[in-house]
């Protein structure tokens, strides 16, 4: 006979560790600044087109990590989202200028390549530690990657780098810009429940979906709202997004119905 469960509640052991989330927190680091420092190198429009194939990382890394695998019709979906998107960038792109601060397209990709495998890492490592910990709520995730960011952020910023003490002097010499850069964080703050909430409930494939088609549709958007023709090739994009993203969600949806009809 085990201890009483008011001493040692089950639901508090299921929680995962503060250090479950370490390496995941050094990931959501790393990656994001190699993909800032693409910018560099590369212009906006070509780091979109590269990074609309991020639902494939995610794949590989969980099958490399863990063994993961995925129906064959999420594949297919994957790669129509992906390919969607791709079309769609590069073709809009064509109109865009950027000014590079130092041009090296090689080194850019490389960068963006190395934004994706560190973020496929991160959202894996996540959906692992929901399977093993099932306890673990939304909330307790974000605080602990936040926590992990932070504190591999902070030194970075202020010790090694002078970034950091750079924007604080900056926000004190223009509250104005302060101000900005609080409702900037607050509306992140706010956006991250509903990410950590996907995350959790529906994995990460499913948020890696959802993120990577928000910039399709906020160009789709924007192009529609100012009235702006669309190439045929556009249109091509947009049925195949729309084709992939309806049958994600038609499969997910009978794969839920069948398991909770066997249970």
């Amino acid at each position: 006979m085990g201890p009483p469960t008011f001493l040692f509640p089950r639901a508090a052991q299921a929680h995962p560790p503060p250090k479950a989330y370490w390496k995941a927190g050094l990931t959501n680091c790393l990656g994001p600044a190699c993909g800032f420092q693409a910018l560099y190198y590369i212009s906006y429009p070509a780091q979109v087109l590269a990074k609309s194939s991020k639902m494939i990382p995610v794949m590989v890394m969980g099958f490399l990590l863990h063994g993961k695998r995925y129906p064959l019709i999420e594949y297919l979906c994957c790669f129509m989202v992906t390919g969607g998107v791709s079309i769609f960038a590069s073709k809009s792109s064509s109109h865009i200028t950027t000014k590079l601060a130092a041009p090296n397209a090689p080194l850019g990709f490389f960068l963006c390549l190395s934004n994706l495998v560190l973020d496929g890492y991160t959202n894996v490592a996540q959906d692992e530690i929901n399977r093993r910990y099932a306890g673990g709520t939304a909330m307790h995730m974000m605080c602990w990657m936040n926590f992990w960011t932070g504190f591999f952020y902070i030194p970075t910023m202020f010790v090694i780098s002078s970034a950091g003490r750079e924007v604080v002097e900056f926000c004190l010499a223009f509250p104005a810009a302060g101000y900005q850069v609080l409702l900037f964080c607050l509306c992140g703050a706010v956006g991250q429940l509903f990410i950590f909430y996907t995350i959790k409930s529906f994995g990460s494939l499913i948020n890696t979906l959802i993120t990577t088609t928000r910039k399709f549709f906020s160009i789709l958007f924007s192009v529609l709202w100012n009235g702006n023709p669309l190439l045929p090739r556009q249109w091509v994009a947009v049925v195949l997004v729309f084709t992939g993203l309806i049958m994600s969600s038609v499969t997910k949806h009978r794969r839920r119905h069948v398991h909770l009809k066997k249970n």
